[in-house]
Parts: structure tokens; C-alpha cells; sequence
């Protein structure tokens, strides 16, 4: 079996987010990057899967910038075996990611598409699904376990009362929750071996999708700061506070 991973290069989800001054953004210029937290979810399970026995190739897919090539060499290194990088400056929207993959996965055939359910710089949670519509493949979101039997998989998913089991055949699309498992991290001689592992890295515009935006981002601007808190000395000091700010809001 064959499994693709699509994983995206964004800002670390350690470092404190920065508007750009001229809120055309946020500031990635001098920012560590690293993988998305839920993309590196998808690429464990594709390992597991292969140490299991049951992948016999894991391929990596990146879109974005020559420098997305560290977030695939992050996944060779935790145990994928082959990468591929579709190279492009733009600044893409969701629906162009979608058709870049449905591409890639028109020319690679594979059995199972594993992504993050979202990527935490725009979380916009569209990807999987798109892909899922555009190459007509049954889906499977927001992934806490899964287990793969008879040419089907047994998906678990994270919903709103609680957790849903599905079923559904090969092949087919899943999206990645954090609670699917714990990344592994990658020791330093694997790290290595990752170097020597084959990366192709392809134009975007090559693969003949339009890749205008159809959106404009007006402006981009931080969250209000957090007001500092008071002590107040009594419930009942407490009480009069609420209550005049109750009054306060009424009045507006």
C-alpha cells in the first residue's frame, strides 16, 4: 500500500505570533518554521502503518517556498521514504492547495491520503476535504485512531458529542487529530540518512492549475490586549462591579 502526506511549512507553534506594521500579514521573515502539528500527526500515522507492515511506500508532499524542502526532510527522517516539493513563492489559497494535491495524487496513485485536519497559521480546515471532493475519493476527518483491515480503513473521529466510527473503503482520504498519536522525534542519524533520501522539487505552475486568489486579505491586525486584572477586596465589592458593568453595557 501506498500513502501520500501532505504537510505544510508555517510559523513554530512556540513562537508568539507578529503583525507585520503594515497589516499586510503576519511576520514570517526571520520566524522559525517548522511542520504544522497536525501535519507531523498524519506522517507518525503513515509510519506506524508502514512499521506495522502494512505501507510498503510513504511519499511526502509539500506546496510553498524552496525552504518547505526542511519540513519534508523532517518527514524522510521520521521514516517516510520519498519526497516531493511542487515550488512556488505565491501565497495560495486553500482550493489551489487542493488541486496542486489532487494532481499529485492523480500521478501517484496512492491508497491512502493522510493531512492534518488544519494548519495552525489560517485554520481553515479545508484542504482534506476539497481533496476528498476534487479526486472523488470517501473521507474520513479529524482522525483519532485508525486501523486498516481487508482493503478498508476503521476511522475514529473526534465530534462534537464525543467520538464516531466509521468505515470505509480504499482508497480513500483521512484527516489527522492530534489525539491520533505522539510524533516521534527524529534522532540525528536519521536526520542524516533523510539527506540522502530522494526529494523532487517541482514547479506549481507546471501542473496547469490556476493559482490566482480569488480572495483579498484587507488587513490583518493583532488582538486587543488583555486588560490587567483587579483585586477587589469582598464579594460583595465584586457584586457592585459586575453590576455596574451589566449597567454599562445595558446603557449602550
Amino acid at each position: 500500500m501506498k500513502i501520500l502526506v501532505a504537510v505544510k511549512r508555517v510559523v513554530d507553534h512556540n513562537v508568539r505570533i507578529r503583525v507585520r506594521p503594515d497589516g499586510s500579514g503576519v511576520e514570517t521573515s526571520g520566524v522559525r518554521m517548522s511542520m504544522n502539528p497536525f501535519c507531523k500527526h498524519a506522517v507518525e500515522a503513515a509510519v506506524q502503518l508502514a512499521e506495522a507492515g502494512q505501507a510498503s511506500e510513504i511519499v511526502v508532499v509539500s506546496i510553498g517556498p524552496k525552504a518547505s524542502n526542511d519540513v519534508i526532510l523532517t518527514a524522510l527522517a521520521m521514516g517516510a521514504q520519498r519526497g516531493i516539493l511542487l515550488e512556488t513563492d505565491a501565497s495560495l489559497e486553500t482550493l489551489a492547495i487542493a488541486k496542486l494535491l489532487a494532481k499529485v495524487v492523480e500521478e501517484e496513485q496512492p491508497d491512502l491520503v493522510l493531512l492534518g485536519k488544519q494548519a495552525v497559521d489560517d485554520d481553515s480546515n479545508h484542504v482534506g476535504q476539497m481533496l476528498a471532493a476534487l479526486t472523488n475519493r470517501p473521507q474520513a476527518t479529524f482522525a483519532s485512531e485508525i486501523k486498516l483491515g481487508d482493503g478498508r480503513l476503521e476511522v475514529t473521529r473526534e465530534v462534537d458529542y464525543g467520538r464516531e466510527t466509521v468505515n470505509l473503503p480504499l482508497p480513500a482520504i483521512v484527516t489527522a487529530d492530534l489525539r491520533l498519536n505522539t510524533p516521534r522525534n527524529a534522532a540525528l542519524p536519521m536526520v542524516m540518512k533523510a539527506r540522502s533520501k530522494p526529494l523532487a522539487v517541482r514547479p506549481a505552475a507546471d501542473f496547469g492549475v490556476d493559482l490566482t486568489p480569488r480572495l483579498a486579505v484587507e488587513k490583518v491586525s493583532p488582538p486587543a490586549e488583555r486588560v490587567t486584572g483587579r483585586t477587589l477586596g469582598s464579594v460583595s465589592e465584586l457584586a457592585a462591579v459586575i453590576a455596574a458593568e451589566i449597567n454599562a453595557m445595558e446603557a449602550i
